[in-house]
């Protein structure tokens, strides 16, 4: 039951007594005091930084190489361009990248600014390892930019001068939802009047405005750049739009030009006019300005509907209380209106030559001063920062349902642009950086601390709208840094109690979850737990992982189908072609990190190294791209399912991880006890650590997963520690290790950490010997559905057949189990293999081939040695088979072991009427006689 007074409450008073900043900082530019995260106490384990673990040869470099190169070459200014304009600033011509960065792409672009966030954090992680300052002056363009818009979002909108039709000219950029709001006595009431514009169109947008006069959508007066033809439309009316009186032009205006647009009405004659000639004509008007009386919205460029704002350039804007002749109106074609036989509006003139501020002159004589304002006002609060305006946010306080065409997760994309801020000021000190990120997170704690709690729980749980990634996790690092009391204040508003304390109670509540939504919600309650030592939140993401692993996870270590969970240990009956979202796995792999420094459970790492060496590497291409990072969204399981490395319309949000993962692979190949006392060696990968604080280097010299090992060579100074060593849970028989040439004594033991306890000197070599074997993981919902393992690699086939294959592998296995035997390995292509004519490679190839993660699992024979005893293979009701049943007692040390062992399953079988008695002989006959490979 929850507490009379919510937990947060009763926290806040404490934090804001208590809570002390760790170091102050500098709001400007400059270096700030320091630019690491303090490890927490409550880690028994402290990673190193990604500068200490470089990579060595290998295909984790090779993977890396292409996202490096990509970032180096990426034109941060397309990033830019939707937050640029946003705050009305100038985007120097740049084109976003689109998708879903940008105006056109999904849902108009709701989720912008998410994908410059990723980049951000991918250029830190860059920078960090490499130390090449190309990325650092990327980050500095980047962080520079976004402290303008910041400042530009803190005031009222100013012109953005351009050259115009025939001087200076303001400019309205896409995205800024700007416009000119017009003094009310501009038209006067007038009954006869022209209305006279220079406009150049930037974007073919129907339905924006030129100018539009009136009070709501019922009585108003428009001229309309394009209407749903794609024409200008002038319209009038004070019965809404089934009582429009209207005049539509001939042509579409072309883009990026000059035209010229007028009206004008006099008596019953209303007349458009394009670029000085008449268009259109209505002789039956009975409307005009004086028929609308006094009107509260008059604008140049936004809509009395929800139309889009006109994003374009405006010259002169000038009003007449008199309707011009063809040839005034023709004159003003060559001329500004003060040099044309027209003269200057009578009502209203603004030439836009103003190249500073925010408001515009009336010329006409009147003194009808015209500002620039925002359609949504500005910000709530001075730290706001985002490539969209508030209005989002806003909605989602009130939304009691989805629905991404208004609300797409803004709290999500805060949290990329937040930990991207936060990135870069570790990696670069840039204290402009840490102070973006603060005030993000003050003017977040501004909005949501003024809710009630019900609402906040209201919003978290709702689909897609209420996501907000892994915002706590970054609000409670940021925390460690800023030690405001407020910070960690907003980390726990984002509490979702029916999710949390669910899985505290270890009540499986997962089923119809969107994946994604949720996963980083874990990370973010440990570092809670943390911050504040509150157990149930390190409870809930301990149970909650358990729910995922296995219980939903794909054999490659991802989870989810069509973004979604299903019911528990359902495997095979979700597979599809939208199984496996790319993203999960990044986000399970943060989790199983940050759970394994609380508690040093194997199970934790042998995920880890499951899902890196599959879904993470096979979810990028091996393919350079200069405009894409080239990774997948969803990984399809379906047969013959070929991977999609330009998903949806680009700049999702697994491209976005995507180029996360390529720039950190090294982040967990070796912890360090919180005392110093134990190097932990989690993967087994060709890297060179530096471990400063003991002056000792580890160099891991590897082809693994093409070898099957390891050599570790130490450097510098001597030390004193324990070497931990993880022995994989699939590593079943013969790990082996040697220090110096000499054994190790101890038993290894699958699925745990073998243990080197000495003082290293420079020089020592330890050998770490891997073997792999082949194997299978069966679906948990249909056990003959299986896909197929080498050591840690996930073998597929290759296949264009779109029905699941079928594979036997136990007519030549091993006396060790392994099935490997029974494959044909494919000459100077490591780790590829033939099986009846159909190659099987590595997942982690990041190619275009068709392929068969999952196949039918088809032994209609007792098979031993390659020798057919000619009998059929016989199942029990639950699926299981006579040859299943025998090598699940695998490994056998001898021959001899396996003829026993099938003897005492045929005399099981037999007797339980599965198995007829002359067909057992014939088994246990061909198992005396058949070869093994040992």
């Amino acid at each position: 039951m929850a507490p009379a007074i919510p937990r947060r409450r009763l926290l806040q008073a404490a934090l804001f007594a208590t809570a002390t900043p760790a170091f102050s900082y500098a709001a400007g530019g400059g270096s700030a005091a320091a630019a690491t995260l303090p490890a927490p106490s409550s880690w028994t384990l402290r990673p190193f930084e990604l500068k200490d673990v470089k990579i060595g040869q290998g295909v984790f470099a090779a993977k890396r190489q292409l996202m490096l190169d990509h970032g180096r070459g990426y034109d941060v200014n397309r990033l830019l361009q939707v937050f640029r304009a946003n705050a009305g600033l100038s985007t120097g011509g740049a084109v976003a990248p689109g998708g879903w960065e940008g105006l056109d792409g999904e849902a108009n672009g709701n989720l912008r600014g998410h994908y410059t966030g990723h980049f951000l954090t991918m250029l830190s992680q860059a920078y960090a390892s490499t130390g090449d300052q190309a990325y650092a002056e990327k980050i500095r363009t980047m962080i520079g930019a976004l402290t303008d818009v910041r400042a530009a979002l803190r005031k009222d909108p100013a012109v953005l001068s351009v050259t115009g039709k025939f001087g200076t000219a303001a400019e309205n950029v896409r995205g800024s939802y700007q416009y000119v709001n017009l003094p009310a006595a501009v038209l006067d009431s007038s009954a006869t009047i022209t209305l006279s514009a220079w406009v150049k169109p930037t974007h073919d947008a129907n339905w924006t405005r030129v100018f539009d006069f009136g009070n709501n959508n019922t009585r108003y007066m428009y001229l309309a750049a394009r209407n749903a033809s794609g024409v200008p439309r002038f319209a009038i009316t004070t019965n809404g739009p089934g009582g429009e009186q209207a005049l539509n032009g001939t042509a579409a205006l072309p883009l990026n030009q000059w035209s010229h647009l007028a009206v004008t009405i006099s008596g019953s004659t209303g007349t458009l006019y394009v670029n000085g000639t008449s268009v259109a004509q209505n002789t039956s008007m009975t409307l005009n300005p004086s028929s609308l009386g006094a009107l509260t919205n008059n604008w140049l460029g936004r809509s009395n509907f929800d139309d889009p704002v006109f994003a374009g350039v405006y010259d002169e804007f000038n009003v007449w209380s008199r309707a011009l002749t063809a040839a005034e109106i023709t004159s003003l074609q060559s001329n500004r209106a003060a040099a044309s036989s027209a003269g200057r509006g009578t009502l209203a003139s603004y030439t836009f030559d103003e190249t500073t501020g925010g408001t515009f002159a009336d010329a006409s004589g009147r003194g009808l001063t015209a500002a620039l304002r925002r359609t949504w006002g500005g910000p709530s609060h001075a730290g706001f920062l985002a490539a969209y305006p508030e209005t989002q946010f806003i909605d989602l306080e009130s939304r009691t349902s989805p629905d991404y065409t208004k609300v797409w997760a803004p709290y999500y994309t805060a949290h990329k642009i937040l930990k991207g801020l936060l990135d870069a000021y570790l990696a670069t000190d840039d204290a402009r950086a840490l102070d973006l990120a603060s005030g993000m997170c003050d003017w977040m704690y501004s909005r949501l601390s003024k809710l009630p709690e019900a609402t906040l729980q209201r919003m978290w749980g709702i689909f897609s709208s209420g996501e907000f990634g892994g915002i706590v996790e970054t609000i409670v690092d940021l925390y460690t840094i800023t030690g405001k009391a407020d910070h960690l204040a907003l980390a726990r508003l984002f509490d979702l109690d029916k999710l949390i304390d669910a899985c505290a109670a270890n009540t499986d509540t997962l089923d119809g979850l969107h994946a994604n939504q949720h996963i980083p919600i874990f990370t973010g309650l440990i570092r809670l737990y943390d911050a504040t030592g509150e157990t149930r939140y390190l409870t809930a993401a301990k149970n909650f992982w358990g729910m995922v692993v296995p219980h939903r996870m794909y054999g490659i270590g991802g989870t989810s189908t069509a973004e979604f969970w299903k019911a528990r240990g359902v495997i095979a009956g979700t597979i599809s072609d939208t199984t496996a979202e790319s993203c999960c796995a990044y986000n399970l792999l943060k989790l199983s990190r940050m759970l394994f420094f609380h508690e040093q459970d194997p199970k934790y790492m042998d995920y880890y190294e499951r899902a890196l060496y599959n879904q993470v590497l096979g979810s990028k291409q091996d393919k350079a791209d200069a405009e894409k990072p080239l990774v997948t969204y969803f990984m399809g399981l379906t047969p013959g399912h070929v991977r999609d490395y330009t998903p949806k319309q680009g700049t999702t949000c697994c491209e976005g991880t995507g180029m996360e993962s390529a720039t950190k692979y090294q982040d967990s190949v070796y912890f360090k006890k919180a005392d110093g006392s134990a190097l932990y060696v989690n993967l087994y990968s060709p890297t060179t650590l530096t471990w400063s604080e003991k002056g000792v280097t580890v160099t891991q010299t590897t082809d693994y997963p093409r070898e099957q090992g390891s050599t570790l060579t130490f450097g510098g100074s001597s030390a004193a520690f324990e070497l931990r060593l993880r022995v994989p849970s699939w590593a079943t028989s013969g790990f082996r290790v040697t220090v110096n040439g000499s054994a190790v004594s101890g038993t290894p033991v699958a699925g745990s950490y073998f243990a080197v306890s000495r003082t290293w000197r420079s020089g020592d070599v330890v050998k770490v010997a891997v073997p792999f074997r082949a194997r299978v993981e069966k679906a948990l919902d249909d056990s003959g559905l299986q896909t197929l393992f080498y050591g840690p690699v996930n073998l597929v086939a290759r296949n264009a057949g779109t029905s699941y294959l079928q594979f036997g592998l136990y007519r030549n296995a091993a006396l060790s189990g392994d099935l490997l035997p029974s494959l044909s390995p494919v000459s100077g292509k490591p780790l590829h293999y033939t099986l009846n004519g159909t190659e099987f490679a590595p997942f982690s190839e990041g190619t275009e081939d068709p392929t068969h993660a999952y196949f039918r699992r088809s032994e209609p024979k007792v098979v031993f040695g390659t020798t057919d005893s000619g009998v059929t293979n016989p199942a029990r009701a639950d699926g299981t088979t006579f040859l299943d049943e025998i090598w699940a007692g695998a490994p056998f040390g001898t021959k001899a072991a396996l003829v026993s062992r099938v003897q005492s399953t045929v005399n099981s079988w037999v007797s339980a009427g599965l198995l007829g008695q002359a067909d057992g002989q014939k088994v246990v006959t061909t198992a005396q006689n058949a070869s093994y490979v040992s």
